[in-house]
């Protein structure tokens, strides 16, 4: 039965060109729009490379001080970091923390060459928790940050930048007027990998000045490796009440009363970004709704233009329908049948969308719009362009075919509608 409905969806989408070609230029493009958001969405937020501990790690992205007349929010300091949250790493179900700074935009020199770059000053367990895939040599040791050593871990690019693509093992590079002996390259990390992205790593105790570390705001995060998602709350408890702490020893005191912490995923701290919300509440789901709402506003046009063309596609069949009914078919076979034919034809859309999305994309890798950007269709993406494509005939397939199905014999000969 099921191989005559796909020979028979087959025949009928040969015959009927232009409901074909307006059914999979729907399809096919809302698609690809759908896939290459949700490629951008995965590759910024799911856990990959370098990030692959994503799933189990929290981070200390911002904090907040208010007085009466002012209020700041804020990257944390690293005094504040150091001093209150750094000791959660004796805690049971911490397995790592680390202290490193947002990355930071800076113009080095080589031979008058004039080369911009990011750098990022952090710690031996910033390499701990991270899963860098490494071209030449290895990340730099808690004993360098703690003795000063100048040495830095560059990524590709800035090897290419400097080096001219040659091996950089043990050279000196020139990072914002300082030298520092290059100890190991990485691959490129996408811009969009906030946690992770850099050009060019060093040891935090490198910094020029030693001002930052008594600040309670400005430039750093503190990324914590728990054992696993089920040690979210107890961290960002004891997250929490070390910023109470913190509250009670504020630099400025006359104009901050109050300070905030929490302990977020990436997403949870975009979603905190977004709608402001207070510290002891996530917005995370707040964040979901939106980004599925937007998703089914997307879908409902291009859906309801299907509906109508399916229900033209079909109503031109109504003769043939009278044949088959006045021969004794019921309704669920000719449902069962519209809805083959139409699965068939948001499948092709599927496949067309999804080859569209991953041209897309290609563009996007390569233009340079995102630093090192490498989107791609993985297999989460495609089990969503799958759904999606599902969703689209199913929906858009059924009412027509039920509502058909339901004419008298007589009036679908004559062409009637019900």
């Amino acid at each position: 039965m099921l191989r005559n409905y796909l020979i028979v969806a087959w025949k009928v989408l040969l015959r009927r060109k232009f409901f074909t070609f307006a059914s999979l230029f729907g399809v096919g493009i809302t698609l690809m729009v759908l896939l290459v958001a949700v490629a951008m969405l995965d590759n910024i937020f799911a856990p990959q490379e370098p990030e692959v501990n994503g799933g189990r790690m929290l981070g200390v992205y911002t904090v907040s001080m208010s007085g009466e007349r002012m209020r700041t929010t804020s990257p944390p300091g690293y005094g504040f970091l150091d001093r209150y949250i750094r000791p959660l790493r004796a805690l049971p179900n911490v397995e790592a923390l680390s202290i490193a700074s947002v990355p930071e935009s800076i113009v080095s020199y080589d031979h008058g060459r004039k080369i911009p770059g990011l750098v990022r000053h952090t710690d031996g367990a910033f390499w701990r928790i991270m899963r860098f895939r490494f071209l030449e040599g290895g990340p730099f040791t808690d004993a360098d940050e703690a003795q000063g050593n100048f040495v830095a871990v560059i990524n590709e690019s800035s090897r290419r930048r400097y080096f001219n693509g040659e091996t950089a093992l043990g050279k000196s590079v020139e990072v914002d007027g300082q030298t520092f002996r290059v100890v190991g390259v990485v691959e490129d990390v996408p811009i969009v990998r906030i946690s992770s992205t850099s050009d060019v790593w060093v040891p935090t105790s490198t910094n020029k000045s030693s001002a930052f570390k008594g600040q309670f705001t400005g430039g750093f995060m503190a990324l914590v490796l728990a054992h696993g998602p089920a040690d979210f709350p107890a961290i960002r408890a004891e997250v929490a009440a070390r910023a109470r702490e913190a509250a009670k020893n504020l630099p400025d005191p006359k104009n901050y009363q109050q300070f905030a912490a929490g302990a977020d995923t990436f997403f949870e701290s975009i979603a905190r970004e977004l709608f402001s919300g207070d510290y002891r509440e996530s917005q995370a789901n707040r964040l979901r709704a939106l980004l599925a709402g937007l998703a089914i506003l997307f879908m409902i046009l291009p859906t309801v233009n299907l509906v109508n063309i399916n229900l033209s596609r079909i109503l031109d069949r109504a003769s043939e329908i009278g044949v088959r009914k006045a021969f004794g078919a019921s309704s669920w076979t000719l449902v069962g049948q519209f809805v083959v034919e139409n699965l068939v034809l948001t499948l092709l859309g599927g496949l067309l969308g999804l080859s569209l999305a991953a041209l897309v994309l290609a563009v996007v890798n390569a233009s340079g719009a995102i630093a090192y950007a490498h989107f791609g269709l993985n297999l989460r993406v495609f089990a969503w362009g799958l759904g999606i494509a599902l969703f689209f005939g199913l929906f858009s397939g059924v009412y027509p075919a039920w509502r058909m199905s339901k004419l008298h014999p007589v009036q679908a000969l004559k062409g009637g509608a019900a």
